[in-house]
């Protein structure tokens, strides 16, 4: 409002120069305007009526009653009035493609980084930002990493929902290391032997052979939280692809660190010492598995869900002992990046027609971090959710009832639990993991890739996705040797990896200038 402010203020001053030369011109003279007279005339002009915001996002929960307290206070700090359409999360993707393709459109939309929406941006539907978030303090205040992560052709279209970037960490059993006198592993070969003692040598001490070292699940190497690539990473790996000096681009499976990590789990397979069903087993199977006693680490979490697991596990093992620590390897800690966000926040064209329109919204969407929307947001209202206790700190009043009244907004506007919010007093290990999530971000492997575009991938992406994925599940339970995955390698760069490669290479360079 300030840059509004002072933009009307040069624009009357122009127009004050040019009645004054006029009326010189004729004969006469224009009176002086005090300060107090323009200062009057600005506060007019300024629109303070509240700004109408339409808004699609995911549903989260039950959808919350129209003009319920937490919206009420939103709307009531942000002088804002709020239309709010919850889409369904299992058909949302669709339905934005729809809204896209009709371009009948909202004035905030919430968007996942996919080809549908990353075409929009590229065909300018939705407003570029970049240069404008210099001006707004909280959306400026944020890791550069994270808008880098969503930037379409070098350009920012929209206001990322914050994630932590290197929130992924090892949960594991503390009491059955302690009682095999282990501790967590950093080498390939402490791997091994570690995994193996906690298959062979009984840590639970109840005379049965019934655990495993770690348990993996059908999605142990999909997409951007596969455990397979967060366990390469730490042993040296890039982070999905790397990329040198030149700006050359290599693909992560064709790494010493990562084909190291390969046979790993291929020799953990054939000795049993991993579960032999992971191809078909479900990611809430591996849960309820883990939280019966029947795994030592747990590879495919993040540092948050250890408290979760704690609550959870001691239910069927009384004894046990949740511990959490980020990934570390042979050179020391090294976090696969993720990307940072739970989608974008974009403003179409079509709905916001101004940029004096644009610059009221991007103001609501900065004052989402001020202090009293981040506390709103992330704790909800002072006795009804949370209370106030010696440090600075919160407690929780009413969890369950956060969840169903403010979770939704939490989930889907803007905020940062490391942002002008309180921390949660917790147990040990709760206030360990919390702070361990923004610590990532320091040792994290970023993907270079993840802000390129590529014809190929754009068409199919996917598909070559899954040959190598498919490879690789091939290879772990021994129906492909070495030289059957080096064939998958090679027909994956004829199928298009390496029309995929050059893309990439060429995108990276052109976003580099």
């Amino acid at each position: 409002m300030k840059m509004k402010k002072k933009k009307w203020i040069a624009a009357m001053g122009a127009v004050t120069m040019a009645a004054g030369l006029l009326a010189g011109c004729g004969g006469g003279e224009a009176p002086a305007k005090t300060d107090a007279q323009t200062d009057n005339k600005t506060a007019a002009k300024e629109d303070t009526t509240p700004l109408e915001l339409s808004v699609v996002i995911p549903q989260v929960g039950d959808i919350p009653a129209k003009g319920n307290v937490i919206e009420q206070q939103i709307e009531k700090y942000t002088n804002t009035k709020l239309s709010i359409q919850w889409v369904p999360s299992s058909t949302y993707d669709e339905k934005v493609n729809v809204m896209i393709a009709a371009n009948d459109l909202p004035k905030i939309l919430r968007v996942n980084y996919i080809p549908t929406s990353i075409s929009a941006m590229q065909s300018g539907q939705f407003w570029e930002l970049g240069p404008y978030l210099k001006d707004y303090k909280n959306l400026s205040a944020q890791n550069p990493q994270y808008y880098e992560n969503i930037k379409v052709d070098g350009k920012i279209y929209g206001i990322p929902q914050f994630r932590e970037i290197g929130r992924n960490a090892i949960v594991y059993r503390k009491d059955l290391l302690d009682n095999l006198g282990l501790k967590v592993p950093k080498t390939i070969d402490e791997w091994y032997n570690t995994l193996k003692a906690l298959t062979l040598n009984d840590p639970d001490k109840n005379g049965k052979n019934d655990t495993y070292g770690m348990l993996l699940d059908k999605k142990y190497n999909d997409g951007t939280a596969s455990s397979l690539t967060r366990f390469a990473v730490a042993q040296g790996a890039p982070n999905r692809w790397g990329v040198d000096s030149n700006g050359k681009f290599t693909p992560e499976f064709v790494t010493p660190p990562f084909v190291e990590t390969l046979k790993l789990f291929r020799k953990l397979y054939a000795e049993k010492l991993i579960n032999q069903d992971f191809p078909a087993l479900d990611a809430t199977e591996l849960e309820k598995q883990f939280e019966s006693g029947r795994a030592g680490l747990k590879i495919n979490s993040v540092a948050t869900n250890a408290t979760g697991l704690q609550d959870r596990i001691v239910k069927n093992v009384p004894t046990a002992v949740i511990d959490v620590t980020p990934w570390e390897g042979p050179q020391g800690l090294r976090v696969a990046g993720g990307t940072g966000n739970n989608g974008i926040l974009v403003i179409p064209k079509s709905s916001v027609k101004t940029e004096a329109e644009l610059r009221r919204i991007l103001t609501f969407m900065d004052k989402l971090f001020d202090p009293p929307m981040s506390v709103l947001q992330k704790r909800g209202i002072e006795g009804t959710h949370y209370k106030k206790v010696d440090g600075g700190m919160v407690e929780w009043v009413d969890f369950t009832a956060f969840n169903r009244e403010v979770k939704p907004y939490r989930d889907n506007f803007l905020n940062f639990e490391t942002y002008n919010v309180p921390v949660v007093k917790d147990t040990p290990l709760g206030m360990k993991a919390t702070k361990m999530e923004p610590d990532g971000l320091k040792y994290s492997v970023a993907n270079p890739a993840l802000n390129l575009t590529s014809k190929t991938y754009s068409e199919r992406g996917r598909d070559l996705e899954l040959m190598i994925t498919d490879a690789e599940t091939k290879y772990i339970v021994g129906k492909l040797d070495d030289a059957g995955w080096q064939a998958a390698v090679d027909a994956w760069r004829k199928a298009g990896g390496d029309n995929l490669i050059k893309e990439y290479e060429e995108s990276y360079a052109k976003n580099k200038k």
